[in-house]
């Protein structure tokens, strides 16, 4: 035995893993490598009765205890150990019983399928403004609802009649079957498919519900949509879903939240982003300059000589946290210097008196340019007559 791997390497499990983590990591190479579904591959069987035998041990608390201490040694029979245990899959059926109830079979687990279980959930869905989201508001949806039919009071059986208990199942909501494999017998646990899970048999159906025992209704439910909502995040509205079964409660309704873009704010967490255009004067003298914010403009002063795509932070102007709305986010800013693309003579008058108070960069520009020409051509010229005195 000394070439055995590991039990929690096969599994892939760390040493202190709880009974859930082992009995999960062990399903999952258990219905990977299951010879039923790689007929034939030795080497998927080889890895299904690796797996399996390392479940055996560590699923079994005295087992475990004996191989923490003293490894594979613990069940040789020199071991340091208490010895003893000898690996045989006939001795696997109530492992496989509880592990695969849902793999050979269909059934959801080994609890008894007519206990209470909770309705299902619904869902839908609303769209809202971005100011909404941001604030916060009431909506009200339409829903298709269940509720317990006045009738049959539930039971989907006609007035006057009772559901009788399912021959099949006994009453137990699910049957047992054995299935023989490569080794050996395996017990499975399916939901009764004649009550379907409930135990009981409506003979005589309810007219009203049609023996469901539930009549459907549209409802009209009011939404409270919290400030600070993201889009698709979603509210739980508890006990207004679908009804639950045997005595269960209801389900929830879960309203996903749809929210519209904004023109001028982006959002990312609880931080908006904007841009917000400044003139050439207010960009080159400085003072205060208008900004739009989620709550309504405010004024920004801003330093003489800013520069286009500078950015500002505005803090507490951004969106509520959804624990705690009176904690804000910020809202970040960019400035951004706008070119008329129209001038009066007037402007343009006034903007060059300006450029030749800075130094006459118009001047200078063109200056360069016409100079640059003259010199490419007396260039050019020098060039040809160069040209013809060497072949002339």
């Amino acid at each position: 035995m000394a070439d055995k791997r590991d039990y929690y390497e096969v599994l892939g499990v760390d040493k202190n893993a709880d009974d859930a983590a082992i009995k999960k990591a062990y399903r999952v190479l258990a219905k990977k490598y299951h010879p039923d579904m790689n007929p034939g591959d030795k080497e998927a069987e080889a890895k299904f009765k690796e797996a399996s035998e390392a479940y055996a041990v560590l699923s079994d608390a005295e087992k475990r205890r004996q191989y923490d201490q003293f490894g594979h040694a613990a069940f040789e029979g020199g071991g340091g150990g208490t010895g003893g245990f000898d690996f045989n899959f006939n001795d696997m059926g109530d492992i496989f019983g509880d592990i695969f109830g849902d793999f050979f079979g269909g059934g959801r687990s080994r609890r008894a399928s007519n206990s209470p279980m909770k309705g299902q959930n619904i869902r839908t869905r609303i769209v809202i403004d971005f100011e909404e989201a941001v604030f916060g508001c009431e909506k009200e949806i339409d829903v298709t609802i269940k509720d317990e039919c006045s009738s049959c009071h539930g039971s989907g059986a006609k007035a006057g009649t009772s559901p009788v208990t399912c021959s099949k199942c006994g009453g137990k909501g699910q049957v047992m079957y054995t299935q023989q494999s490569l080794f050996g017998a395996m017990r499975s646990v399916q939901t009764c498919p004649d009550c379907n899970g409930t135990g009981k048999i409506v003979k005589e159906k309810c007219p009203d519900c049609r023996g469901t025992g539930y009549i459907s209704s549209r409802k009209k439910i009011q939404v409270s949509v919290p400030a600070g909502i993201d889009d698709g995040q979603s509210i739980r509205i508890r006990d207004k879903g679908e009804p639950g079964t045997n005595g269960g409660p209801r389900g929830d309704l879960l309203v996903e939240v749809s929210v519209r873009r904004h023109p001028i704010f982006q959002r990312d967490g609880y931080n908006l982003y904007s841009t917000a255009p400044i003139s050439f004067a207010q960009a080159a003298l400085g003072g205060d300059v208008r900004i739009s914010t989620i709550d309504g403009d405010v004024l920004f002063n801003i330093k003489p000589g800013t520069q286009t795509d500078t950015k500002i932070r505005l803090r507490g102007k951004g969106v509520p946290s959804l624990r705690n709305k009176t904690v804000r986010g910020d809202q970040y800013v960019t400035l951004v210097v706008q070119v008329p693309e129209k001038l009066s003579e007037a402007q343009r008058e006034a903007l060059l008196a300006f450029d030749n108070a800075m130094g006459g960069t118009m001047e200078k520009g063109a200056g360069n340019g016409s100079e640059g020409q003259e010199t490419k051509k007396e260039e050019k010229g020098k060039k040809k007559k160069s040209f013809k005195d060497i072949f002339s």
